[in-house]
């Protein structure tokens, strides 16, 4: 790379605070410089699976800006390990029944919605309307028409919404992210990009029921492909044409296997994508006019790499998920708007409803 090139990606990813709680208002910091202690705000975790348990409580315990100060399960035995796990008090743990009496406890700010797609338009405006803060996992809901109803709700409600978008705080993403938004090597001419694995779990799980996950590997790991397009070009696409093969019918008689798809950019460029859950995929390719960049593996938690013109970006690996929440808990205290805003996943889920329609209709479909 160019000396110029240099500096302005180091001033991206300082402008970008991609580090965890770059962002942040650092209460430890604060108190050096003689300030006031920052509180920390509370985050209220609903539901309990294995993102929520295996990801998102651990991350809370390297935050600076926020802390696990609740929970919401439908399980005892959950809400008993997970008291005495994460030292939470019996006045911040809930159900499904007694949600809405969140509203009255001020230990809790934000409440980080990591249900089954079919609840997240619920718990998210029930959550807005106890007047809370909200983080809703992705996919955002079903459908487009639901992400707009839970927009709406959090600006009835002056309730700040973000989606968790993860990888809009990691160093190798936001580096593709300058890369083709500012064309640093030239124009982009080609995207090639796919997310997807082999699903070996339980099927019966929740993510194999339309009802519940709404579809299958698009809506899970597609969605991360269809993100990376957008945000190494910086721009919306206009229209899809979609294809998909199902080699294991029984286990996924519900949902989507694997899907292949190509997307209509108003600059032109060449745009691919595929998901599935039979396929061991996670990258992002881009060609340019001046050369090539990529990330690969891209989608992970960890072990995120990349290159430029074949050189590593050499850019760390981070948690993820504790610069996105410490994020969202700066924009709640500077009433900003998160970075990837409840907006921001109802754009992917314009993209998924035009691929599903594609799927039926076998023709090109427009997006929007």
């Amino acid at each position: 790379m160019k000396p110029g090139v240099n500096t302005s990606r180091r001033d991206f990813i300082r402008n970008g605070s991609i580090m965890a709680g770059a962002l942040a208002i650092s209460p430890a910091l604060l108190a050096a410089a003689g300030a006031s202690p920052v509180k920390k705000l509370g985050i209220a975790l609903v539901g309990l699976g294995g993102y929520g348990g295996g990801q998102l409580a651990p991350a809370l315990q390297q935050t600076q800006n926020c802390y696990l100060a609740g929970i919401v399960t439908g399980t005892p035995s959950k809400a008993e390990e997970w008291s005495k796990k994460y030292n939470i008090p019996q006045k911040n743990i809930y159900n499904y029944q007694n949600f809405d009496e969140i509203a009255k406890n001020p230990d809790i700010d934000i409440v980080y919605v990591v249900l089954p797609v079919s609840m997240h338009k619920e718990y998210t405006i029930r959550a807005a309307k106890a007047g809370k803060h909200v983080i809703c996992e992705k996919p955002m809901a079903l459908n487009a028409a639901d992400c707009r109803e839970m927009i709406a709700a959090c600006k009835k409600t002056n309730r700040l919404l973000s989606i968790g978008y993860r990888l809009h705080f990691e160093p190798h993403n936001m580096e593709a992210m300058r890369l083709g938004q500012k064309n640093v090597l030239g124009k982009v001419t080609v995207i090639d990009t796919g997310n997807g694995f082999v699903y070996t779990g339980d099927p019966n799980a929740w993510r194999l029921k339309k009802a519940l996950a709404g579809g299958g590997g698009l809506m899970d790991m597609g969605i991360y492909a269809i993100q990376a397009a957008r945000y190494t070009l910086g721009q919306e696409p206009i229209a899809v044409k979609a294809t998909q093969e199902k080699t294991k019918p029984e286990l996924f008689k519900e949902v989507d296997e694997t899907i292949f798809w190509e997307l209509k950019f108003p600059g032109g460029q060449k745009v691919t994508g595929k998901s599935s859950y039979n396929n061991n995929w996670g990258y992002l390719r881009v060609t340019t006019e001046k050369g090539k960049f990529d990330v690969e593996p891209a989608y992970g938690y960890d072990g995120i790499d990349g290159h430029i013109n074949g050189k590593p970006m050499n850019l760390p690996n981070i948690n993820q998920q504790a610069a996105q929440m410490d994020d969202f808990a700066t924009c709640v205290r500077l009433n900003k708007t998160s970075r990837v805003p409840g907006e921001e996943g109802e754009k992917d889920m314009k993209v998924i409803d035009a691929i599903y329609r594609s799927l039926d209709s076998g023709k090109w479909e427009k997006i929007g």
